[in-house]
């Protein structure tokens, strides 16, 4: 009659070997340890997935110079598996001889490394609007290695780009992985790096990248920058062609309305540049800049109109000058209206005016006409000032000698230049 035995039971009584799984890095070092808590000095056994013994107790059986003793006593067994390959993958066994023999497995797992990626299929350059297709690949994982790609550092996870193959290799224990990504070949993306990174538990946190540093063609796209905004007469002007292109364009060609450039002294071209100095009216009209390369050309254009030296007071100047006029003209009306009233009351209160006048009323109308004259002459002296200073300050330059003579005849003859000091004519009666 069979007993059923429990073999946890039977360990934790010390009567039964205990071991533990292994998982080591292909080329790394296996430690298979057995170890036994209660033993009547009854030997211990390590046998390989072939069944061959590799110790028994301390002695070596299986001539592998990989193999080691690390520890041998009556309760533990311990040996060490140094350059692990994927063919020392399997059950491995500890025995203890007692009646019936107790035995223990332990699994050693040997992960495959994955190969340093390669990234196939780029064909340089790109021109822009092709497709784009790289073949991203890794062999000799296990288990089967995982492939991303990354833009300038930034995951593509978009699966419409992607597409991910796996093969068993001819040895039928490690992997093959392929991952395909296809991309529109656009400008922003020239010097672009792309990265194929292959994560795998046998590269702990180290990773294996590939890179691919994409080249794309593409077309100038032209504009032209001034360097002043509002362009006055006298000023120095650049006109700056901007553009971006691959390969870069050949020298720049500058036209103006559709014809050369005048031949001036004043237009100097420099690369991208256009410098125009001295600006005048001449210079209005449209620039423009051709920037061609294989792919394409481009036409940046720029309209150019020449402002006159401004003159133009700010807002706030125009409202205060205006402010301050019409003040100026509300005080001298006052102050003329002022001067008539106390003028007429003078006059009315003058005891030795002549008895024989009309009385109070000449005198009311007499006032009444002075005013208004004062009133109108204030009024031509503000407006005479107001348009004086929009229309100008302008200088004239009297005949030396004149300022110094008693009267208009004698200013004439004293006038420097005039027909008094030029040579005398003379004339002949017959």
């Amino acid at each position: 009659m069979y007993q059923i035995v429990d073999l946890a039971t039977l360990a934790s009584q010390g009567q039964f070997p205990i071991t533990q799984n292994v998982t080591v890095t292909e080329g790394g070092t296996a430690n298979l340890t057995c170890r036994v808590d209660h033993n009547d000095n009854t030997s211990l056994q390590w046998s390989n997935p072939a069944q061959q013994t590799l110790y028994f107790g301390d002695k070596k059986a299986l001539r592998d110079n990989r193999i080691e003793l690390v520890r041998a006593s009556w309760h533990e067994l311990s040996i060490s598996i140094s350059d692990v390959t994927l063919a020392d993958e399997g059950q491995y066994t500890c025995s203890l001889f007692t009646m019936p023999v107790k035995t223990s497995k332990a699994l050693l797992t040997v992960l495959g490394v994955p190969e340093k990626p390669e990234i196939n299929g780029l064909k340089k350059p790109t021109q822009e609007g092709d497709k784009i297709t790289l073949t991203c690949k890794t062999s000799g994982s296990k288990p089967a290695a995982d492939i991303r790609w990354f833009k300038n550092d930034k995951e593509i996870k978009d699966l419409k780009y992607l597409h991910r193959v796996k093969e068993v290799n001819a040895s039928g224990k490690t992997f093959t992985v392929k991952s395909t990504l296809e991309l529109q070949a656009d400008r922003n993306d020239d010097g672009a790096t792309v990265i194929c990174r292959v994560d795998h538990e046998a590269l702990s946190s180290t990773p294996q990248l590939a890179t691919q540093v994409l080249e794309i063609h593409y077309a100038p796209i032209a504009e032209i920058i001034p360097s002043v905004k509002h362009p006055q007469e006298g000023q120095i002007l650049k006109l700056i062609c901007d553009f971006k292109a691959n390969p870069m364009p050949d020298p720049v060609l500058w036209t103006k309305d559709d014809g050369e450039l005048p031949d001036l002294d004043r237009m100097t071209v420099s690369g991208r540049e256009l410098t125009i100095s001295l600006l005048n009216k001449t210079d209005n009209g449209t620039y423009r800049c051709e920037a061609a390369n294989r792919i394409g050309k481009s036409i940046g254009e720029y309209t150019l109109f020449v402002h006159d030296i401004s003159t133009t007071l700010s807002p706030s100047t125009t409202t205060l000058f205006l402010t301050t006029t019409a003040a100026i003209s509300a005080w001298s009306i006052v102050t003329c209206a002022i001067t008539s009233a106390a003028a007429t009351s003078t006059t009315l209160k003058d005891p030795s005016a002549l008895s024989d006048q009309t009385g109070p009323d000449h005198a009311v109308i007499g006032g009444v006409v002075a005013v208004v004259v004062f009133v109108t002459l204030c009024l031509i002296i503000v407006l005479g000032r107001y348009l004086a200073r929009h229309k100008g300050t302008y200088l004239t330059n009297e005949a030396k000698g004149a300022e110094d003579a008693p009267d208009a005849d004698t200013a004439i003859i004293n006038a420097e230049g005039n027909q008094a000091n030029a040579e005398e004519k003379k004339e002949y009666f017959i």
